[in-house]
């Protein structure tokens, strides 16, 4: 796979990629002890949104890809120990904005889902700017 952005991500967090081609990602990962929001082992939504937000940045995979904007539906609730699934696709795309809808799913029932608006930049977002 090559993965030309977010190297530092850390996959325990954000999933590990398990299929990546142009357009396209999917990222897996099982939730964790550390990932838990409560005692009755709920998994907090950030999480979930980390996934998805990973597998839509590797579906874009440009090193200076940014998001600009997300529109989210949770849709049940994961607990620790479940394993997720992360579909990422650009749906559209017009100069810079790159628009990705991402679908997760644990077992194949849905349980989160997503458009995505990204930006590619010309240069990384930290990048200082030369003045005008």
């Amino acid at each position: 796979m090559d993965i030309r952005t977010h190297h530092l991500i850390d996959p325990e967090l954000c999933g590990h990629p398990v299929e990546l081609r142009p357009g396209f990602c999917r990222v897996s990962f099982t939730a964790t002890e550390r990932m838990a929001a409560d005692d009755k082992g709920l998994v907090h939504g950030g999480f979930i949104f980390g996934l998805a937000d990973y597998a839509a940045m590797l579906a874009v995979n440009d090193p200076h890809v940014v998001l600009g904007a997300a529109e989210v539906k949770f849709l049940k609730p994961v607990g620790i120990g479940e394993i997720l699934s992360a579909c990422a696709t650009v749906t559209a795309g017009a100069g810079k904005k790159q628009t990705v809808e991402v679908a997760v799913d644990r077992e194949g029932r849905a349980v989160f889902e997503g458009t995505f608006t990204c930006f590619v930049l010309d240069r990384h977002i930290m990048s200082k700017q030369e003045p005008a």
